[in-house]
């Protein structure tokens, strides 16, 4: 029996330095990353969802990053081949695939063998629950998701309205209730997760001076460049923080410094939202904290024992 691939995931909330460990990690271990932030896939956002710079690119190979357009949305159900196949290029060139990010279900539908259906848009029901999401809230649709298919609803973030349109499109074309895109009874890789987190106050304020720091390196102008191709601020992939509300800021609906409020708090939001999918009480992660330092010793040393151990895990590890 083939033995599964091994795989190291980096994971935690934003902010908290997933990118520079798995750096170190795939330096030491002669390992390539994988992207899984579901807005680093895109071309032209690169400050505003702290895309690896091109230094931190040439330290490590990076996979997943720059592959659609802005108005090219990328669902699950593309996402989960693309990272499976580039899963199974590293390992099979002998070197240590290493998953980083923070979009949680792209992290679980990878590690648990999802099986997600492949429903292709449909652009005038799409448009018909989009008009209906800017007139009765998200709220509503995804009250209308959970009555149809609750499975489904339960994993999919009732904030995000562009989610749960999808999710709405994916029953509405199926016909009904459909399996929810769960773990299968055997996962795909034996993985290693180590966890990255942080004391809430600290991790707030490091979100809060990033985000200073992406308006002087010039997020205001990357907004604005974007828009002038075309892009529609605050739609489909560029209704994630910091764009959508410099989007208002452009259009004189907000000042600048509400704009940097809203999107700062927005991104404290999405932090509580990252640790319901990444639970400090799961014991599959192994938490490090990093408040104070990046703990790349400690890191290291989980991986070394992780790839030292000969037997076949048929269950995530702790």
């Amino acid at each position: 029996m083939t033995a599964r691939p091994r795989l190291i995931a980096v994971i935690g909330p934003t902010a908290v330095g997933k990118t520079a460990l798995a750096i170190a990690l795939a330096q030491c271990f002669d390992g390539e990353i994988i992207n899984a932030d579901s807005r680093q896939v895109y071309v032209g956002m690169d400050i505003g969802t702290a895309k690896p710079t091109p230094a931190e690119q040439q330290a490590a190979a990076h996979h997943l990053i720059d592959i659609r357009a802005p108005d090219e949305p990328l669902s699950l159900g593309e996402f989960l081949p693309m990272a499976h196949q580039r899963v199974s290029d590293i390992a099979g060139r002998g070197k240590l695939p290493i998953l980083c990010g923070g979009t949680g279900q792209y992290v679980w539908a990878l590690l648990e063998g999802w099986e997600v259906p492949q429903v292709p848009p449909d652009p005038v029901y799409r448009d018909t629950l989009a008009r209906r999401a800017a007139s009765e809230g998200t709220d509503a649709l995804w009250g209308e998701l959970n009555a149809q298919d609750p499975e489904r609803a339960a994993v999919t973030d009732r904030q995000n309205a562009r989610r749960i349109i999808r999710a709405l499109e994916i029953v509405h074309a199926l016909g009904g209730q459909t399996p929810t895109a769960g773990r299968s009874s055997s996962p795909p890789y034996q993985s290693l997760l180590i966890g990255l987190t942080a004391e809430r106050p600290a991790l707030y304020d490091r979100i809060d001076t990033r985000f200073d720091e992406m308006m002087e390196r010039g997020l205001l102008d990357e907004a604005r460049g974007l828009a002038a191709q075309g892009f529609s601020l605050g739609e489909g992939p560029l209704s994630g923080v910091g764009y959508s509300q410099l989007g208002q800021y452009l259009a004189g609906e907000l000042s600048l410094e509400e704009a940097v409020q809203r999107s700062t708090t927005q991104t404290h939001r999405l932090v509580r939202r990252q640790y319901t999918w990444f639970k400090p009480t799961d014991e599959r992660i192994g938490w490090l904290d990093a408040t104070h330092d990046l703990p790349v010793s400690d890191a290291c040393e989980r991986v070394r024992d992780f790839l030292r151990a000969r037997a076949p895990c048929d269950t995530i590890p702790h």
